[in-house]
């Protein structure tokens, strides 16, 4: 028989998601694990006329062409410096499949619903839409991501467009 305090932290594990962490800068961000395919070196990818900045391009994988978003441009990162840690993170977000670059992935960490608190909201410029909540794993402070949210429905058929030229 478990213990009350064992019973707890079990029915916690079985509520908590788990999250890929990454870095832009000096962030670190998570997104929900389900959402990532793969992990990728980054690889120059065939640029697309008249696409937004932060859509570097496509590459071809495995036959499907996959669009490139950079999320240092997207997030607006002082610098976006490509070097041997640069990674694309394969995403499957609403059925399109495309690829974000990112400075390094981390590692994944398991979060229950209530580890994640709700972000502060800005006036002004600054768009935290996208920002889930904040969370702290040991340390760290841990942005959660909602990159559906990021990726605006505008942006998002901007994407697909690419992904099918």
């Amino acid at each position: 028989m478990l213990s009350t305090h064992a019973q707890r932290s079990t029915s916690a594990t079985a509520n908590a998601a788990e999250y890929l962490t990454f870095r832009l800068g000096q962030e670190e961000y998570g997104i929900d694990i389900l959402r990532v395919q793969e992990i990728r070196s980054y690889e120059q990818p065939t640029r697309m006329a008249h696409a937004p900045e932060f859509i570097k391009g496509v590459i071809d994988l495995r036959g499907v062409i996959v669009p490139i978003v950079d999320l240092r441009l997207k997030l607006q990162c002082e610098t976006a410096d490509y070097t041997d840690f640069t990674v694309v993170i394969i995403l499957n977000v609403g059925g399109t499949v495309l690829g974000a670059v990112v400075d390094a992935v981390a590692d994944v960490v398991a979060l229950p619903a209530e580890a994640i608190k709700p972000a502060p909201q800005f006036q002004g410029r600054v768009d935290s839409s996208f920002v889930r909540g904040i969370a702290t794993v040991g340390e760290r402070m841990l942005i959660v991501v909602d990159i559906e949210s990021l990726l605006s429905s505008s942006e998002m058929g901007l994407v697909k467009s690419a992904a099918s030229a």
